[in-house]
């Protein structure tokens, strides 16, 4: 038996373009199911919206929806998404992809605590932080 803990992102209506985004810069399969397809269309400007949205890539899940109309919108998050190991070159190119139309609030560069760190917030709002243990100077 095990258990995956893993990002679940909410977006009003930019479920579609942020996981297109995140395909691109984790490859791996998507799948999405609008709300028309899963049976749950309360209002029909909803039935286009993504109700379920999901990307497996090697060791990462990282899943995605809209909100119905009848929810409220996702607001500002106290949650922050970090992408961490040792993987050099795959980690650099998740920060390249995720920096596309990012705002930088920390650059992906030696810490003190001695690895290679970056912060910033997506085109979408996200906050991402990468980790790179070890990384040397």
């Amino acid at each position: 038996m095990s258990v995956t803990l893993n990002p679940y992102i909410g977006f009003r209506d930019q479920a579609r373009d942020a996981l297109g985004f995140y395909h691109a810069v984790f490859g791996g399969e998507l799948k999405t199911m609008t709300f028309a397809e899963g049976g749950m269309v309360q209002d029909p400007a909803d039935a286009d919206k993504v109700m379920h949205g999901q990307i497996e890539a090697d060791d990462l899940t990282l899943m995605a929806s809209d909100s119905p109309s009848s929810m409220p919108a996702p607001t500002v998050s106290n949650i922050s998404v970090s992408l961490s190991g040792d993987d050099e070159a795959r980690l650099t190119g998740y920060w390249e992809g995720l920096s596309d139309g990012a705002t930088v609030i920390e650059p992906l560069t030696k810490a003190p605590w001695g690895d290679t760190f970056g912060m910033l917030t997506d085109r979408f709002g996200v906050t991402w932080l990468v980790n790179i243990s070890g990384v040397p100077a």
